[in-house]
């Protein structure tokens, strides 16, 4: 898995933050606000973006992931949003993500390479009942934060790397490819169910 990325950083207040971007963001790719779920709507090239980020997520501890997707067309109704994967760990408050997006400059581009996903999601321990690994969402800025750690993105990983191998979902067809966060998965805490369509018609 490969990618061109941006690494910008900027500071607010005494704190310095990182923050990754795609260089090249893709433009079929979307995230809605559905009220009780979000739901995401992708193409091929924006599947790949979208797993390499989510398994580039697992690694960095200290950076945010930034998907620029809020001005994307989009092919169903919904108020849409930019998607931002971090660490419980980084303590970042996404109530800042404001001012500091305002502060990123054009940042230096940098290659991600990465091996495939290879971690499934433990069932058993995810419902194990002590079990407090698990993501929380925040919506500021028109944006989503999905906040969790480490081996919950490495888990979750090779659902959206199987989206990315998998054909797009006809409209008009039987067949539909999709990556989801499920509330009985065990994944999600304080956040709603993430729906993420591999789609084929876009509008023009």
């Amino acid at each position: 898995m490969r990618l061109r990325v941006l690494i910008h950083r900027a500071r607010l207040g005494g704190d310095e933050y990182r923050v990754v971007r795609p260089a090249h963001p893709p433009t079929r790719a979307v995230l809605l606000d559905h009220d009780r779920w979000l739901s995401g709507y992708v193409n091929t090239e924006a599947a790949q973006v979208l797993a390499t980020l989510w398994q580039l997520a697992a690694h960095s501890r200290h950076s945010l992931i930034h998907l620029p997707m809020r001005t994307n067309p989009s092919p169903v109704e919904g108020r849409p949003l930019d998607l931002v994967l971090l660490h419980h760990s980084l303590g970042f408050p996404p109530s800042r993500w404001k001012s500091l997006r305002a502060r990123l400059g054009q940042g230096l581009p940098h290659t991600v390479r990465l091996r495939p996903p290879a971690s499934d999601i433990s069932y058993a321990r995810r419902h194990y009942r002590e079990n407090r690994d698990r993501f929380d969402e925040h919506v500021h800025a028109e944006t989503v934060f999905l906040v969790g750690s480490p081996p919950l993105f490495r888990e979750t990983a090779h659902l959206f790397r199987e989206l990315a191998l998998k054909g797009p979902s006809s409209p008009d067809g039987p067949d539909h490819a999709c990556a989801r966060l499920h509330s009985n998965d065990g994944t999600l805490g304080n956040a709603r169910e993430l729906h993420v369509e591999h789609r084929r018609a876009w509008p023009t």
